[in-house]
């Protein structure tokens, strides 16, 4: 009853809103603007913003660098297209894709109801920015443990007309071109951009190929309402060369994944992964008074999904129907004190049809399995918000959680119905404070609760069983922290500790022949401090030869470790966990001299990463260099711009993403060498 009562609520109503008076206010549906540092001072959590000038310092072609930038976050990629997410020790759940993180695109979220986000589906050379929180302490998002990315997937401009087309090229077959065009007018803003990427690869079976088109529309169609419209289509496919053992990756790093006495190697087996999404939402908000707004939100995907693998050739097609709305209710806007208020909710189902062949070469042979599976999540959620004196700023949120997925087993049981697993409903509650002790420094402190059911790729993994036992994982999070500038803004230092306790963690094993399933490890103990620096040395200034010079830098430091965790009579716990660095490190430094010349230039440092469970195997600690150099001239209004850039300029052996728990200890994916990129980008 009380499932159908927040469906209802969910369907109710025509619509909302108006711009949030600052970002620490905001919700999915609204527009992340850049943030002064005084505003930035009061935000209530450990989050990070990546604004577009900072993306613009990276490689078009890839958001891995710049995301790498932000502490507590470890982007990796096994090969081209192949990325993992983790936020604060998440990644023990994702061989690969992104598992334990909630990603909204704009109004919707982009994560389906099975817990499962396609994000190397998106190409990210236009979009607008990416706000990070890290941690279980979004509970107005729903269910998770890991945290949360809002990427606003709109470039935005105040220019009536823009156009922009962008050619790059570099080492390994690398090529991308993506063109942006955008026109505003009174009351309205078309956007439509194009993307296409190549790349061969470094590896023997690492090729990858994507064709992107997205399109969206924001339209005030009265003076009090606003409809926003996304739609995306994403082809893309890219090869998966597999893991090598430390011998294999020691003496010939290119190299595929090699055959074995009983297996072959992904050449043979030409082992890749096909997917094509198409992605879409309409988001409505009807400002109803001066204090109260309301916003609806209708979204869905569809995924055909292939993936001959090793050991067999998977074939998924996903199909997603959701609803996202709040209010966002003002109840006092005085001088002194401020109180607002939201309450809304989200649902969405996911269905899946799964099917396994056997894998003849990249043909699908004789089938092994096919189940249909259903998702449902849906959570109603408040937040009550108290501004005190413009210095004081209170939150207490809360959210109510529902799980459940439904299965039927189509070959080789030919089951007439389906079976149900339901998940105990969860509350979250999250509270958190933020006082401005000065004018430039402020001390904030947060709890909360996290909580993340499997998803269907966990509960239905490669040894093609319908594992329900897996239970969701739990666990409490604290953290305090500080914010710290000087009157002028050149300065800017933000820090925190935090310990987070979570028990029926996830973690991914494999069989001998290297199929995947998921246990629960008992639990894990995770505390870590996390830090950043940005400070501007001279500020942009056409007075002076060297125009603009600033460094930042991050720091994040980890002891995370298993608790109570046996498998097999085998007792992990005390081990390090498994695919996180104790220590990471991230420093640049960004110079601009006359004749519109730009130098960007980033180094990123890991410890060692524990391999397995059992703490036996590591990878060895790496050192990253990569800088980028920039020119531009103007035409009244055409800007040219040409780039050059190189990745890896210390020539490290490393591998930017391990298989972990692996079969036959092939734990290690090989990264490229030094290697090269240039382009040129026009805009109108």
């Amino acid at each position: 009853m009380k499932k159908n009562l927040l469906f209802l609520l969910m369907f109710l109503s025509l619509c909302a809103s108006a711009q949030q008076d600052s970002i620490y206010y905001s919700l999915p549906a609204v527009e992340i603007k850049p943030v002064s540092q005084e505003a930035a001072l009061r935000l209530l959590s450990s989050e990070n913003i990546l604004e577009q000038q900072e993306l613009k310092k990276q490689a078009s072609y890839s958001i891995l660098s710049a995301l790498n930038t932000v502490p507590g976050l470890r982007m990796e990629e096994r090969s081209p297209g192949s990325y993992r997410l983790s936020l604060r020790g998440s990644l023990l759940r994702s061989p690969f894709g992104v598992r334990d993180v909630k990603i909204y695109l704009g109004d919707f979220p982009f994560t389906d109801a099975g817990g499962n986000t396609y994000l190397g589906s998106l190409d990210i050379s236009n979009l607008n920015s990416i706000r990070i929180l890290k941690g279980p302490e979004a509970s107005i998002f729903g269910a998770n443990t890991g945290g949360v990315l809002l990427i606003d997937p709109v470039y935005k401009t105040p220019d009536s007309l823009k156009l922009t087309a962008t050619l790059s090229g570099g080492s390994y077959g690398l090529f991308h071109e993506d063109v942006l065009f955008q026109i505003r007018e009174k009351n309205s803003v078309f956007t439509l951009n194009q993307a296409y990427q190549h790349s061969d690869g470094y590896r023997q079976n690492s090729a990858m190929q994507r064709h992107y088109v997205q399109t969206s529309e924001i339209w005030n169609y009265t003076s009090k309402t606003q409809l926003k419209v996304l739609l995306l289509f994403s082809d893309l496919y890219y090869q998966t060369p597999g893991g090598l053992t430390l011998k294999q990756f020691n003496e010939s790093p290119s190299d595929a994944r090699h055959a074995t006495a009983t297996l072959p190697g992904a050449v043979e087996q030409k082992a890749a992964i096909y997917n094509k999404t198409a992605f879409g939402g309409i988001s409505n908000t009807y400002n109803i008074t001066d204090h109260v707004r309301h916003v609806v939100s209708v979204f869905g995907s569809y995924t055909d999904f292939k993936n001959p693998f090793i050991t067999n050739y998977e074939q998924r097609r996903e199909a997603t129907l959701g609803v996202r709305t709040y209010f966002d209710i003002t109840f006092l806007n005085r001088e002194h004190f401020s109180l607002k208020w939201n309450i809304g909710g989200e649902a969405q189902q996911t269905n899946s049809d799964i099917s396994n062949f056997d894998n003849d070469a990249g043909v699908k042979a004789a089938m092994q399995a096919h189940d249909l599976l259903n998702a449902q999540q849906a959570f109603a959620f408040t937040r009550l918000l108290a501004d005190v004196d413009q210095r004081l700023l209170l939150e207490a949120s809360l959210s109510y959680n529902f799980f459940s997925y439904r299965y039927k087993n189509i070959f080789p049981a030919n089951e007439t119905s389906f079976g149900q697993r339901n998940f105990t409903p969860q509350l979250m509650p999250h509270f958190a404070a933020s006082y401005k002790i000065t004018n430039c420094f402020s001390w904030r402190a947060a709890a909360s609760a996290g909580y993340s059911a499997p998803t269907i790729a966990e509960v239905r993994s490669s040894d093609n069983i319908v594992n329900t036992n897996l239970q969701a994982e739990k666990g409490q999070n604290y953290e305090t922290g500080f914010r710290l500038r000087d009157k002028k803004d050149f300065i800017w230092i933000d820090a925190s500790v935090f310990y987070f306790n979570l028990k029926n963690a996830i973690v991914r094993r494999t069989d001998e022949n290297g199929n995947e399933y998921f246990v629960n490890a008992g639990g894990t103990s995770q505390p870590g401090l996390e830090a950043q620096m940005n400070l501007w040395i001279i500020k942009p200034n056409t007075d002076v030869f060297v125009r603009a010079l600033q460094i930042k830098g991050n720091i994040t430091y980890n002891q995370f470790t298993f608790s109570n965790y046996v498998v097999n009579n085998t007792d992990y716990s005390g081990n390090k966990l498994t695919g996180v660095p104790d220590y990471t490190s991230a420093e640049s430094i960004y110079l601009e001299i006359p004749g519109h010349i730009s130098m960007y230039a980033q180094y990123y440092y890991s410890s060692a990463i524990p391999l397995n469970d059992a703490g036996t195997e590591s990878a060895k600690e790496y050192h990253l260099l990569q800088i980028k150099t920039e020119w531009y001239i103007l035409f009244q209004r055409f800007k040219l711009s040409v780039f050059a850039g190189v990745d890896n300029l210390l020539d490290q052996k490393y591998s930017l993403g391990n298989d972990l728990n692996a079969a036959g200890n092939r734990y290690y994916n090989a990264a490229a060498p030094r290697n090269y990129y240039a382009g040129v980008k026009g805009e109108f």
